[in-house]
């Protein structure tokens, strides 16, 4: 029965320790919601916005303010980016994959404050904001 019983306590250990990892890595990295006051932000050059979608996706339309930066081509930004390692950085795509393999290779360029825009494009567009268009 004292077997059975360390078993049991060590599986609830076990379990509870995994989903504590979990919970903290679903926090490492934070969004922010669309909203004007964002558009506002970057413009003040407080923030910087890039949009990681292909310069098409771009044209078609994308937030005010928001600098094309294609994700598989991120790297080739890094020095234009050096000036604002301090800065705000928020990131968006079409729908969030891009945007968080573009996150994560400014993390590790060690960037401070790298963001995802919750919703992304889709989003943004949802919500009726505003939409420039090349």
């Amino acid at each position: 029965m004292r077997i059975i019983t360390a078993i049991f306590f060590v599986s609830v250990a076990v379990a509870i320790f995994v989903s504590l990892q979990y919970t903290a890595k679903a926090t490492t990295q934070p969004s922010i919601q669309s909203s004007p006051y964002l558009i506002e932000r970057v413009k003040n050059n407080d923030w910087m916005l890039i949009d990681v979608r292909s310069p098409e996706e771009f044209a078609e339309g994308h937030i005010p303010g928001a600098v094309n930066m294609p994700y598989d081509a991120i790297d080739d930004y890094i020095n234009e980016l050096e000036g604002n390692k301090e800065k705000p950085i928020i990131v968006y795509c079409r729908s969030g994959r891009r945007a968080k393999l573009a996150m994560k290779v400014l993390e590790a360029l060690e960037f401070s404050e790298v963001m995802h825009l919750e919703g992304d494009m889709l989003g943004w567009s949802a919500a009726g904001l505003p939409v420039d268009r090349m």
